[in-house]
């Protein structure tokens, strides 16, 4: 082996077995104490001069550690990044000053308009972020399809918006016969008025809240309001026409906040019609197509979309094997687009993992897991293990991966497989896993190069943009304030390079999205040139 190959290799064996160290060197000194008769050779204090020294190379390998840090900025680029920086160092340096300030600390509904408001949000909604891996089917457009939606004919509505109780909702050429009480919606709504009818079904498919810390008490709270808001919605998205034109309009959202790529879960409702007519799985698959290729067709930098069949974990192993059974079959069908596996619900309530290994182990290793696991703040308990078996298993991409650090020996193993963690920042608030992102585990995970990527979850149902809150939220109050443009542009790449397109579909995506990121950096500099000259003649 030549001179320049034993290099290369020990390179690589010293980068593949650094995460392992530091693992080891932090469990070392946290549980390894010295004999008290033991003499401890300590360095003499070193001069001023050597100290600075000393100190600027550790922390510039530490910074050499961190995600974003094996990209390098052209010219132009670090011009938008010090534009960048200054933005987020004006919200950090605020929030120092006033930590009630800012934002990231907050709980996001308190917040929101304050985030929209903010000049680095506004730069990051400009941005191309690359792909969503992590949204769920009927919480990815905004509430106003939803609210668009009931005013289509035949909608009919029984019940009223109350606090105990939601109303319920069904599309019908004549009155719905599972008993009394049902009155079409435009009779409601015109007996209401449209401006506080179309506020109280915003309110309805929502967990927007304006004191949300007193609603919503505990983990329970919140996600029990979460699945009476599913119940509520799923006899109006799953009326076909309903069903075709909310997945078009959360395609037009997520394109128009630069999003190119959707790798979303659903678990493959009935859809119904007004003669009657249920359609099978097979025709859903088909009428995301359907809608992603009209998209793409008119959208030539969008690069498609594709499916993961994730029905809910709340089941016994009957219904489990018949998850299976049709998993199978539509990767028979739709290999090139139904892509992966995952079993959704809140963990800390459903069963676990482990009591469907024998029907989960069943499936052709073709079938790709993407198995939620580990969002939960518990510790031991049978949620926090679903990690373990998600691993042992060999889930391609972790859903939420909140609880991977305190298992460090899982997190290692995560780390040289190249399991990338889907990370929700806005999510994980709401849904009471964090109260302040300074806080997030996926800090921890940005310092050392992990394959992460950043995705929104529900974002319609906490009145998010399809993507930019949860990169603000990941960029501003979870990352290092050292970290800059080039986390930013790591995020979007990881999010093509973790997907499951194709090799070919990827290199396409890539090529797609250097195009527009150097447009957007081009842009950014013809703006700040722009600017400066008119402060000039000023």
């Amino acid at each position: 082996m030549t001179s320049a190959k034993k290099s290369a290799t020990l390179r690589v064996a010293r980068r593949s077995s650094s995460f392992g160290m530091l693992l080891v060197c932090c469990l070392l000194a946290l549980f390894v104490t010295p004999e008290a008769n033991t003499i401890i050779e300590r360095p003499s204090r070193p001069s001023p001069e050597a100290y600075w020294y000393q100190r600027a190379q550790l922390a510039s390998k530490e910074a050499g550690l961190a995600l974003g840090a094996d990209i390098q900025l052209t010219p132009e680029e670090s011009l938008v990044n010090n534009h960048l920086m200054e933005l987020k160092r004006n919200e950090l340096e605020s929030g120092f000053d006033n930590p009630y300030s800012f934002a990231p600390s907050r709980h996001f509904f308190e917040v929101l308009e304050q985030i929209n408001k903010s000049p680095l949000f506004r730069f990051i909604r400009t941005m191309p972020k690359g792909a969503v891996l992590h949204a769920h089917d009927t919480a990815l457009a905004s509430t106003a399809v939803i609210v668009n939606a009931t005013y289509q004919d035949h909608l009919w509505q029984k019940g009223n918006f109350t606090s105990d109780q939601d109303p319920e909702f069904r599309f019908s050429r004549s009155i719905p016969s599972n008993g009394d009480g049902w009155e079409l919606v435009r009779s409601v709504r015109a007996r209401t008025g449209s401006d506080r009818y179309d506020e109280q079904i915003e309110r309805l498919f929502s967990l927007y809240e304006p004191d949300p810390n007193s609603v919503y008490r505990s983990i329970n709270d919140v996600w029990n309001r979460f699945a009476r808001l599913f119940l509520a919605l799923e006899p109006i998205v799953t009326y076909r026409p309903v069903w075709e034109t909310y997945f078009r309009e959360a395609l037009r959202e997520f394109h128009e906040d630069n999003v190119m790529y959707l790798e979303f879960r659903g678990l493959l409702p009935t859809l119904y019609d007004l003669d009657g007519n249920t359609y099978t799985p097979e025709e859903v698959i088909e009428i995301y197509q359907k809608v992603t290729k009209e998209f793409k067709d008119t959208h030539p930098r969008f690069a498609g979309t594709k499916f993961i069949y994730a029905p809910l974990r709340f089941a016994d192993n009957k219904t489990v094997e018949q998850y299976i059974n049709l998993a199978e079959q539509l990767h028979l069908q739709y290999g090139d687009y139904v892509v992966g596996f995952d079993l959704v619900g809140q963990e800390d309530t459903g069963p676990p993992l482990k009591n469907f290994i024998d029907q989960l182990l069943s499936l052709p290793s073709s079938i790709n897991f993407l198995f939620h696991a580990g969002e939960t703040n518990w510790h031991g308990m049978p949620t926090d293990e679903n990690l373990l078996d998600a691993v042992m298993l060999g889930t391609k991409r972790i859903g939420h991966g909140y609880a991977l650090l305190k298992h460090p020996i899982l997190m290692e193993r995560v780390w040289r497989r190249g399991i990338c963690i889907e990370i929700n920042p806005v999510s994980n608030q709401v849904l009471k896993l964090v109260a302040d992102n300074r806080n997030h585990p996926a800090s921890v995970l940005f310092t050392h190069d992990f394959p992460v990527v950043v995705s929104s979850d529900d974002p319609s149902f906490w009145r998010a943009s399809p993507l930019s809150h949860d990169f603000y939220i990941a960029f501003l109050g979870i990352a290092s304030a050292h970290q800059d443009l080039r986390l930013l542009k790591k995020l979007a790449l990881n999010s093509l390079q973790y997907s499951l397109m194709s090799e070919r579909e990827k290199a396409a995506a890539e090529a797609m999205f250097h195009e527009s990121w150097d447009e957007f950096i081009h842009s950014q500099v013809r703006l700040l040139s722009s600017e400066r000259s008119n402060r000039t003649r000023v």
